[in-house]
């Protein structure tokens, strides 16, 4: 009878400390936060520590525009969004490409999955189908890329990384062709 109480009890306490568990489990790490954390004891009191924090950006944004655009090859109704689509998903990923192989070269951590802001873009994407999917997209391409123009622009005259600034001042004249491609893209929605 000893045995059979002590076994409950250890069953019973082995069962509290699993429920437990499962209750405290969190949800992964922010990718973006992570690459921050551990390019900060390398590079946060050097000149470079603006351009590093562009990096970081950059590579975020380059995963968001990739995901979005296989989105859109699968939820957009309107060929002109699913062929946007795969420009991003084009463009982007030779972007990404070059700005890892520079980042690996300069020892810096950068995010390989979206930020906890960039999936909740994403997420909200993802529920939308069709026409409201090709209207969200396309509105929220024109602003991402209105953004990214001033930030890649920016980095381009201010930049103290030469090889980074070199790099920004490289992608601006496509990132200006994707948004005019996006003002398009918008364009010919809202008139049809």
């Amino acid at each position: 009878m000893k045995i059979n109480m002590m076994f409950l009890m250890l069953l019973a306490l082995v069962i509290i400390t699993s429920i437990d568990s499962c209750h405290s489990k969190k949800s992964p790490p922010d990718s973006k936060e992570v690459a921050e954390a551990q390019n900060k004891a390398t590079f946060d009191t050097t000149s470079v520590e603006d351009d590093v924090q562009f990096a970081i950006a950059a590579a975020d944004g380059g995963l968001l525009e990739i995901q979005l655009g296989n989105l859109a090859l699968t939820n957009a109704s309107s060929a002109e969004v699913k062929k946007f689509g795969q420009s991003m998903i084009d463009d982007h990923s030779g972007a990404n490409k070059e700005l890892a192989a520079l980042a690996s070269q300069k020892n810096i951590t950068l995010p390989q999955t979206l930020s906890e802001k960039n999936q909740e873009y994403y997420d909200d994407l993802q529920k939308r189908r069709g026409k409201a999917f090709d209207e969200a997209y396309t509105d929220f391409m024109v602003k991402d890329h209105q953004e990214d123009i001033d930030e890649f622009k920016k980095e381009a005259k201010k930049g103290n990384d030469k090889d980074l600034q070199s790099w920004a001042q490289g992608k601006v004249p496509v990132l200006e062709h994707h948004l005019l491609m996006a003002q398009q893209t918008q364009e010919s929605l809202k008139n049809k």
